[in-house]
């Protein structure tokens, strides 16, 4: 037996096809690849000029110029860089998947190695140009090679290419792309800065473009923008993730997230923090003021932007939050993927998971900061919380003005007296940040209930309800214990579809009575997710619409006799109602929990609630038949009068299903016959 070997074969017109169309989805990413590369020109000249200053040739100033030839069709991308040699030209351009970076920092050793940033290092990045283009022009001359020595390198990317030597006075790169007829509107100069805003910002050198000015037309014709001859840097040269803190103003803060979310208006509260550890990142979180139109669609993408050591990789990357925080805007800058990152490999990656959990507790405490801000009165000296950054700040100092009025005055910016005092108000009366939130999100948070149990308590903390005792959203479980009477062993709640549903719900009529506060849940996602909060802080929840009512101690040992003695002294008349209406409910009661209605539903302490019953029949779920229980109120009049007809077996039948759809309208349902509820109705007024 002989062995051999092959070497494989290729059709590089195929190749290349499947590099810039498969690997690519955005034809946009060229422009970032372009300049990439050309960044990655400029690190490597200056390694090399470290130990050869001569390699500047008198030049250090380091840039990249973008061009525009709307005449040619074509986009040149310049750089005075490293540049390359012909035979340089030929390996790494002609050889797919090779990567000069990347050869580059295999010869670095030691602390330059270390202290390299060279962006592209997977090799395939100059080949995006083919997305729009049909064919590519690159002049170039290697840094200390002679003027005569520089090279023409052409390419139609059908897997050929031609080299030549020119004359290249300037050192550096020079890639021209012809475009096709279907790409010219990269032409224009604005979308062109627009990409580079949003790809190429954080690149440390000055991006430079022509110039250009609105010019009126002449002779009727329309203005258009003209080329004024001057070049204008149109990047920041430095990613506003990757600066300082101190260096950053809450406007550049705010400004920033406006441009990444197309806002127009400013963030609730924004977090910007350096994770290092066995994963490190960057972290740039934005809390929003109010919620996108597709927030409730989960199958929408959302997610947070997704750099690797300041090259963008993914626009939205949503293993990088759970969905329940699908609202929060970002950045994610991280050191330890790879730059060929996917979607699949996010989903697998320890270090995603790391990066998910710390971006989970960022957003979670910066909730916490929100929702515990204090509404200090101007007059008060005491301490407030910076939400821009989570952290605490010098308290404003007590500062006696010249008419002897003292005004408190913030140490680092002083704010006008006016202005604090419109802040307290709006807090006070309960519109602050915290409440705008919730009022857009708060829906959305209570899907981490189901979804992260290891954060489940803190949301819990976070949850805001109206209650029998304010209109307003701003109950806080915390705040519900705080106001538990004497004996009181559970904290009490109803869910309906809206809060006058709730609000008006006979169930509740006893704990007025007693004054126990219950709370009101009115939002769709409340029955899914009270289902994993059972309780809060050794508490448990109890729906005022489960089972009988067990007020415990707070309901004396001669109310309960009395309603047991009544109960035993109806039991006649329960039973004949509870055959009369075996086709619709499940069981018939005297009930404690009402005082001025004659009769409610409730569900069985392990059933389906018949507000969960509805929204699955709404979501075009299968619901199981679900009978309720009806509780009857003895002491009413519609029950005494019911129970004076006991001996009229029709009247007796019509009656009752008077009472008991009543009380399904009552929590808000709809009678099955509405026509025959009506005509029931009518009979009893005539």
């Amino acid at each position: 037996m002989s062995t051999h070997q092959h070497a494989f074969q290729a059709e590089v017109a195929q190749l290349l096809h499947l590099v810039t169309h498969s690997l690519y989805s955005n034809p946009d990413i060229f422009v970032r690849e372009l300049i990439s590369n050309a960044s990655d020109a400029s690190d490597k000249l200056r390694f090399e000029a470290l130990e050869q200053p001569a390699l500047y040739e008198g030049d250090a100033t380091l840039q990249v110029h973008v061009a525009i030839d709307p005449a040619a069709r074509t986009i040149t991308f310049t750089d005075n860089g490293i540049g390359m040699s012909e035979q340089e030209a030929i390996e790494h351009l002609g050889t797919i998947a090779k990567s000069g970076t990347k050869d580059f920092v295999s010869r670095l050793t030691g602390d330059q190695k270390t202290d390299s940033q060279l962006i592209g290092q997977f090799g395939v990045g100059f080949y995006s140009g083919f997305i729009v283009a049909d064919r590519i022009t690159v002049e170039s001359r290697r840094a200390g090679l002679p003027a005569d020595q520089g090279v023409r390198w052409v390419s139609g990317g059908t897997g050929e290419f031609t080299t030549e030597t020119i004359m290249r006075e300037k050192r550096g790169t020079s890639i021209t792309l012809h475009l096709r007829d279907d790409q010219l509107d990269y032409l224009n100069g604005y979308k062109l800065k627009s990409i580079i805003a949003q790809y190429s910002d954080h690149i440390s050198l000055p991006i430079m473009m022509p110039k250009e000015e609105w010019k009126e037309g002449e002779d009727g014709q329309p203005g258009d923008m003209v080329q004024t001859g001057e070049w204008e840097q149109v990047n920041e040269a430095q990613a506003l993730w990757t600066r300082n803190k101190k260096d950053i103003t809450a406007e550049q803060y705010n400004a920033f997230y406006q441009q990444l979310a197309h806002d127009y208006e400013d963030p609730l509260a924004y977090s910007h923090n350096r994770v290092e550890g066995l994963t490190e990142y960057t972290q740039l979180l934005y809390i929003p003021a109010h919620a996108p139109f597709d927030l409730y669609q989960r199958d929408q993408q959302h997610g947070l932007k997704l750099y690797v050591r300041r090259v963008f990789i993914m626009d939205k990357a949503e293993a990088l939050l759970p969905q329940y925080l699908r609202f929060v805007k970002g950045v994610v800058d991280a050191s330890d993927l790879p730059l060929n990152v996917s979607r699949e490999l996010l989903q697998e990656s320890r270090d995603i998971r790391s990066i998910r959990e710390g971006n989970t507790r960022r957003v979670l405490s910066m909730l916490e900061d929100l929702a515990s801000q204090q509404a200090t009165p101007p007059e008060s000296g005491e301490g407030k919380v910076d939400i821009g950054s989570g952290e605490a700040v010098p308290a404003p100092e007590p500062v006696e003005t010249a008419d002897g009025i003292t005004d408190v005055q913030d140490k680092s910016e002083a704010a006008p007296a006016a202005e604090t005092a419109a802040a307290f108000a709006e807090q006070a009366s309960g519109h602050g940040k915290y409440a705008r939130f919730y009022a857009e999100f708060g829906a959305v948070l209570k899907e981490g209930l189901g979804e992260d149990s290891k954060n489940r308590d803190r949301i819990a903390k976070l949850l805001r309800f109206a209650s029998t005792t304010t209109d307003s959203v701003s109950v806080s479980l915390a705040d519900y214990k705080s106001r538990m009477q004497e004996g009181q062993q559970a904290i009490y709640y109803i869910t309906a579809e809206n809060q006058a549903a709730a609000s008006n719900s006979p169930q509740l009529e006893l704990f007025r009575k007693k004054g126990i506060e219950v709370l009101l849940m009115t939002d769709r996602v409340d029955e899914w997710a009270l289902g994993y909060l059972t309780e809060f802080d050794g508490t448990p929840l109890q729906s005022v619409a489960k089972g009988a009512v067990d007020l415990g101690q707070l309901q004396n040992e001669d109310e309960k006799k009395a309603a047991e003695a009544a109960e035993e002294a109806a039991r006649p008349l329960l039973e004949q109602l509870k055959q009369a209406l075996a086709e619709v409910a499940e069981d018939v009661r005297s009930t404690t929990r009402l005082v001025d209605s004659p009769a409610c539903l409730v569900s069985s302490d392990n059933g389906m609630s018949m507000q969960l019953a509805r929204l699955l029949k709404q979501a075009g779920q299968p619901v199981p038949d679900v009978k309720p229980v009806l509780e009857v109120n003895l002491e009413h009049a519609l029950i005494r009068k019911l129970q004076a007809a006991q001996e009229d077996a029709d009247r007796f039948a019509d009656l009752a299903r008077i009472v008991f759809d009543q009380a399904l309208l009552a929590e808000g349902g709809m009678p099955a016959d509405p026509a025959g509820y009506v005509k029931r109705v009518n009979a009893l007024l005539a």
